[in-house]
């Protein structure tokens, strides 16, 4: 399972289950053990299964590197519980499950989850258009055609061409203009963000991925123009913005410690505190940010972070994130700005005794940004995986992307002159441009993910060298600490002692070779 991607499609979450729950039975390792005098066969111990399988997660694209082994545990006992694994006495349905040496076997039969035909939702709805065009907006003919030519490379010179010949034409037969109705502003933003959403994902439809009323072009419009200057929306409601408390919090953990004046109370702990305040008005919110309905369009997403495809990824949260709420969207970001800065901040105190800070920042707010209505047993693991890519790619993937208004507009030009008769006709619709990705053997997706990590962990050890408001003696303390951790990375920034001693304005001590004393050479009295 570490080389191989769910595809995107319906009930991802539920094909991933499967598919993890097969890969742990096929491989995990089983042997003899012993206990209270007495020998099991085919058996494997608690603590065994978490080892195998956290390593399992962890080299998994689908879930990656930021799985903790407590998550491994809570999957283990939803194991227990679904019967895919039993106690050496047969016992299974509960949760009763640590890492320990207690005994686990498999059963003889191990169930699989069995996939609907269809999303109810859909089921229920597919008879209704959005529009009143024969052609469903999710048929996507012209588009289908090109994608499957073409995959996910854009066809620019066909696009050219193609407004060639409109131009021909219009020049041809004049056509009166049209008038343009808000219906068909909305209709156009609705079928443009479709377009584009099932090119990326390639997908033939996107009919089982998310539900046509889903995509309200109010939403889409409102994300695009009412920003700030950073990006972030814009509220006309007040009532639906963060409380003010909340977002001083935020602002303060944000900025520490440049934020914290003199006017804020400080004792010890009053970072963890604020933290504390910030993750409970979150966890208590009705639904996660990402809402309910659209869970299924996310974890599809999920099936592109792969390091070959995660230009394709951002594009595709891009949009996405444009169909939600404006205050879920203005929430997101303002969460998203928050943690990111935070898990990057060298000053930030302990906030926790066993979880770094990123690590915790993912824990805590996953499940309040990605959830199922319907408890699914994945959802921690998805979640946290989708966490942990907005972290570090927030600032462009929750920008306004500015070919989609450029597009739009284009589109709309057409359907005033006349050239199309509906908004969601297929007849033009430049697609965003992607190269082909060469496919990279596992070894090569190893050496560069260290690569990667190794790059993170040298712009750390600069985060520290030129952080000009730590003092001197917490600078070499926090070196010495680095080069206890890291000593090649450190020794590559610091290849000599004059290197090191330049940081600090000092001269290098340099120790005196000790005095070699040469043995006298006795001669013997003998002749």
């Amino acid at each position: 399972m570490e080389n191989r991607s769910v595809p995107p499609g319906p009930y991802r979450a539920t094909k991933l289950w499967n598919e993890v729950t097969t890969s742990f039975r096929a491989g995990m390792p089983l042997r003899k053990h012993r206990q209270h005098f007495k020998k099991y066969g085919s058996c494997f111990t608690a603590g065994e299964a978490v080892d195998w399988l956290y390593n399992l997660l962890r080299n998994n694209s689908n879930f990656g590197p930021e799985v903790t082994r407590q998550q491994t545990i809570q999957l283990l006992r939803k194991f227990l519980k679904n019967h895919i694994i039993e106690d050496i006495k047969g016992r299974w349905g509960s949760e009763n499950l640590y890492d320990n040496s207690q005994l686990f076997r498999f059963p003889a039969n191990s169930p699989l989850k069995i996939l609907p035909r269809r999303h109810p939702e859909l089921r229920k709805n597919s008879t209704e258009n959005v529009s009143k065009d024969k052609d469903s907006i999710f048929k996507l003919r012209n588009l289908s055609h090109r994608t499957k030519k073409h995959g996910l490379q854009s066809s620019q010179e066909n696009t050219e061409s193609m407004n060639c010949e409109i131009i021909n034409e219009d020049q041809e037969n004049s056509v009166d203009n049209r008038e343009i109705s808000l219906k068909d502003v909305e209709e156009v933003w609705r079928y443009i963000i479709l377009i584009y959403l099932q090119t990326i994902l390639g997908v033939s439809s996107l009919e089982e991925v998310i539900n046509p009323k889903q995509v309200i072009p109010q939403y889409i419009m409102y994300n695009m123009t009412n920003t700030s200057k950073q990006g972030v929306v814009i509220l006309q409601d007040k009532s639906d913005d963060l409380p003010h408390w909340v977002l001083s919090a935020m602002k303060c953990l944000a900025n520490w410690p440049r934020n914290n004046d003199l006017n804020n109370p400080t004792y010890v702990g009053f970072e963890r505190d604020v933290f504390r305040t910030i993750a409970d008005y979150f966890l208590d919110l009705p639904e996660p940010l990402l809402t309910f309905e659209y869970y299924e369009l996310f974890v599809n997403i999920l099936g592109l972070l792969q390091p070959h495809l995660e230009r394709a990824a951002i594009n595709a949260l891009q949009l996405c994130c444009l169909l939600l709420p404006p205050p879920n969207r203005r929430k997101l970001q303002l969460l998203m700005r928050m943690i990111s800065r935070m898990s990057q901040n060298v000053d930030m105190p302990q906030l926790h005794d066993a979880m770094g800070t990123r690590s915790l920042m993912i824990h805590t707010f996953s499940r309040c940004v990605l959830c199922c209505a319907e408890e699914m047993d994945l959802d921690e693991l998805l979640a946290a995986r989708l966490v942990s890519f907005l972290m570090d790619h927030h600032q462009e993937i929750l920008q306004v992307p500015s070919y989609l208004q450029t597009e739009v507009e284009k589109h709309l030009d057409y359907l005033k002159k006349g050239h199309i008769k509906n908004p969601g006709d297929g007849l033009i619709a430049p697609l965003p441009t992607y190269s082909y990705c060469k496919r990279i053997s596992a070894q090569e997706f190893d050496e560069q993910k260290v690569s990667t990590s190794q790059d993170a962990i040298a712009e750390l050890l600069e985060n520290i060298i030129k952080n000009k408001s730590l003092p001197l003696k917490e600078k070499r303390k926090k070196l010495k600490q680095f080069q206890k951790e890291y000593p090649l990375i450190y020794q590559r920034r610091f290849p000599t002692m004059e290197s090191e001693a330049a940081l600090f304005g000092d001269k290098p001590t340099i120790k005196q070779p000790m005095l070699i004393l040469r043995k006298p050479k006795f001669r013997s009295i003998r002749y």
